[in-house]
């Protein structure tokens, strides 16, 4: 919850490094409150207002995260446009947002690890 919260906090920065944890802790908790979101929307009977209020406002947050990962691995933040090819875009981002930093300083800024 920690790393959710914190990546909430900076929801607009968009320079510097993301840990892999950072990242994941992020993507996980939102996906849980997403399920329980919509969970909520089957039971009361509601349209998707809740789970599209709650994906508006993780909007920013979700790409600065995600611009952080992809400097943290040594990548320009233009490579999450590579998201628009269709199944190949998504395993090339996945396969990105699971390596390791980047062991020393780079362009981006000092490796959060340390």
């Amino acid at each position: 919850m920690v790393w959710y919260l914190k990546a909430l906090k900076n929801y607009v920065g968009f320079q510097g490094r993301a840990r892999r944890k950072e990242y994941w802790m992020f993507a996980l908790f939102s996906a849980i409150v997403s399920i329980v979101l919509a969970t909520i929307e089957s039971v009361a009977n509601l349209s998707s207002f809740l789970t599209g209020i709650y994906s508006l406002a993780i909007l920013l947050p979700s790409l600065a995260v995600s611009f952080r990962r992809l400097h943290d691995t040594g990548r320009s933040a233009w490579w999450l446009l590579i998201s628009l090819v269709p199944i190949i875009g998504f395993i090339v981002l996945l396969v990105f947002s699971c390596q390791d930093s980047q062991k020393n300083n780079n362009r981006y800024g000092a490796n959060p690890k340390n």
